[in-house]
């Protein structure tokens, strides 16, 4: 349904009949940390997260899986190589 409390006429899961169902009746306003990204949009009552309810829960434990403005740097692995195998490999 679309949202008629804070982000009004965008497309919500959690809005009903009755209003909105999510924790506390509406959605949080954005973090420090969502400043910059892509899906944070102002509203009439401030800056809200497009893609989630409560931007806070999501920078709880790291960075936000929907943050378009944080880049994950690739990781090399440095794994253990077998020396025996590796001898066989180069063998052939």
């Amino acid at each position: 349904m679309v949202c008629t409390t804070v982000k009004e006429s965008l497309e919500c899961i959690f809005m009903t009949k009755k209003g909105c169902s999510f924790n506390g009746g509406g959605c949080h306003p954005i973090v420090e940390e969502c400043h910059g990204c892509d899906r944070a949009s102002e509203f009439s009552f401030g800056w809200y997260c497009t893609a989630y309810p409560d931007p806070a829960i999501k920078w709880k434990n790291g960075d936000c899986n929907f943050a378009t403005h944080v880049t994950k740097d690739a990781q090399v692995k440095n794994t253990k190589i077998n020396p025996l195998k590796a001898s066989k490999r180069k063998a052939r």
